[in-house]
């Protein structure tokens, strides 16, 4: 998975792409179900809130408390997304090391490959159930699918994706590479 865009770039850019959507949810489309079983839009935006709160502990690091996705979900989003885009943009903090689950890793890193991960699929995951766009950028399924190789069958721990859904040999390349997700398009 190579590219010259940034980890700090690429994070400003595809939360910018999860920013639109979560923007165009209307208040009382929060609570629908997602394309995650037993999760509403809601559950998803919090996955992606826990999740990257998450990320930052290994390194010492937190995210100050905020509004939560329960009370205001595009505040949450921001607050959060604001957090971690200053952490990205400081290379002090940017490149802390730990000890991760595939070996000694940092934090750029991390967010680089699987946080960002995340903001593209989720992404789509708001997006799909509520009918906007919910289209991936080409570059985007570039990384998705070089991730997918790159984890094998670590993509399926627990936690992670479910099984892979069959899709017809003719189907659009979005709908192989979330189909690989466990996604249903």
């Amino acid at each position: 998975m190579t590219s010259t865009e940034t980890t700090a770039d690429r994070y400003r850019r595809l939360a910018a792409a999860l920013t639109t959507r979560v923007d165009a949810v209307s208040s009382d489309k929060w609570d629908t179900a997602s394309t995650c079983d037993g999760w509403t839009l809601r559950d998803v935006l919090r996955h992606i809130l826990d999740s990257q709160r998450g990320g930052l502990a290994p390194v010492g690091l937190s995210i100050p408390d905020g509004p939560t996705v329960d009370d205001d979900p595009v505040a949450a989003w921001v607050h959060t997304r604001d957090a971690m885009q200053e952490i990205l943009d400081d290379p002090a903090r940017a490149n802390l090391e730990y000890d991760g689950h595939f070996g000694r890793t940092d934090l750029a890193s991390s967010i680089r490959s699987f946080y960002c991960l995340d903001l593209i699929v989720h992404a789509w995951d708001i997006a799909h159930p509520t009918g906007l766009d919910d289209s991936i950028a080409d570059e985007d399924l570039d990384f998705v699918e070089a991730f997918i190789a790159e984890m094998g069958d670590n993509i399926r721990m627990d936690g992670v994706c479910g099984p892979e859904v069959q899709v017809p040999a003719d189907a659009d390349r979005q709908t192989k590479v979330l189909a690989q997700l466990g996604r249903t398009v």
